[in-house]
């Protein structure tokens, strides 16, 4: 089941990173993976400048990732399941469906949260 992404709450968190990886999977299911700087607007997301590979693999097979890694080691990784649902020339259309912030348990999230190893921040729509 897909749960909405409050796009102001992703706008919001999406001040503190800089570029993301956009992963999509071929035919085969492989994964390719690109660097990208997504947009936010009104409709969700939009991916200029991808190539011909990342378009055509998000026309096919339209669920995507993008992951904006942290500044530093210490912060949390921006994980955004969307789905593909326009591709042109120009850019690539994203429906944000899942997101979350995630990093390896820290000592003092461990202690709160035993035997979990990921220090995880969902979003709610």
């Amino acid at each position: 089941m897909s749960v909405p992404v409050d796009l102001t709450e992703l706008v919001r968190v999406l001040e503190g990173y800089d570029y993301a990886y956009l992963t999509t999977t071929d035919a085969e299911c492989r994964p390719h993976v690109v660097a990208v700087s997504p947009a936010v607007d009104q409709d969700g997301l939009a991916v200029a400048e991808v190539g011909r590979r990342s378009r055509a693999n998000a026309t096919a097979r339209p669920q995507v990732v993008l992951v904006w890694p942290p500044a530093d080691r210490s912060g949390y990784t921006l994980i955004v399941d969307a789905t593909c649902t326009e591709a042109d020339a120009a850019a690539i259309r994203l429906v944000p469906t899942r997101a979350v912030l995630h990093r390896p348990a820290t000592p003092e999230s461990a202690a709160t949260n035993p035997g979990c190893i990921h220090d995880c921040v969902p979003f709610e729509g």
